[in-house]
């Protein structure tokens, strides 16, 4: 009977804690998201007649919830972005800078390395839900992914504040 009963509270409490956008009915309207997450913070076409809302939680956050519509407007599918599984999408020498802001949103920190002729997007995550990352995206000249790199996120490191 006691393990009955736990288990009934680890349901419950299981259903207490599910983020808002993983309760998202399928072919839910914009109205019926935009009352359950909000309005968009940044919003992009993808493929022909599909459209994606982003909801980044940066600067300091690590997810960004993608929620993507048809044509008239019903959600196709509703996933958090931001994750070793997303990041592997992206094709080296073929993704652009477009692909990546349509893909992932505005990233959390740009950088420049004139000398190489590269520019670097960062974007923050907890790898493999786990380890606090920054993913690094390496564009050339022409904005085309030339490689990406996956660092520790400084916000997360611990300091050694005993300098003296």
């Amino acid at each position: 009977m006691r393990w009955a009963a736990a288990g009934v509270l680890a349901l419950s409490l299981t259903a207490c804690i599910t983020p808002p956008w993983q309760q998202l009915p399928a072919s839910a309207s914009q109205a019926e998201v935009q009352a359950q997450l909000g309005k968009p913070k940044e919003v992009y076409p993808l493929a022909p007649g599909v459209t994606r809302w982003l909801y980044p939680t940066k600067p300091f956050g690590e997810e960004t919830i993608a929620a993507d519509f048809d044509a008239q407007g019903r959600l196709l599918h509703v996933t958090q972005v931001l994750s070793t599984q997303e990041f592997n999408k992206v094709e080296v020498d073929k993704w652009t800078k477009t692909d990546v802001l349509h893909h992932f949103g505005e990233p959390v920190e740009t950088s420049a390395f004139p000398l190489v002729k590269r520019e670097v997007w960062t974007y923050r995550f907890k790898q493999d839900d786990v380890w606090f990352s920054m993913m690094n995206f390496y564009f050339d000249a022409e904005g085309i992914v030339k490689t990406t790199q996956i660092s520790p996120d400084p916000l997360h490191e611990k300091r050694d504040n005993n300098l003296f």
